[in-house]
């Protein structure tokens, strides 16, 4: 039975600032991963002046 969204793990983008909920496909690599898109990761040292 899977497990229902709201239960999922969530970590908070640190370029956006938004929620963002595990995914399959980083299931191996949760602990490493920091950004919720891969618009924010290459924008990460952007962080500063976007604001």
């Amino acid at each position: 039975m899977p497990v229902k969204k709201q239960h999922l793990p969530q970590k908070i983008c640190p370029v956006c600032g938004r929620p963002f909920s595990w995914r399959k496909k980083w299931a191996r690599e949760w602990e490493q991963v920091k950004y919720c898109s891969k618009r924010c990761r290459e924008y990460k040292n952007n962080i500063h002046e976007s604001r």
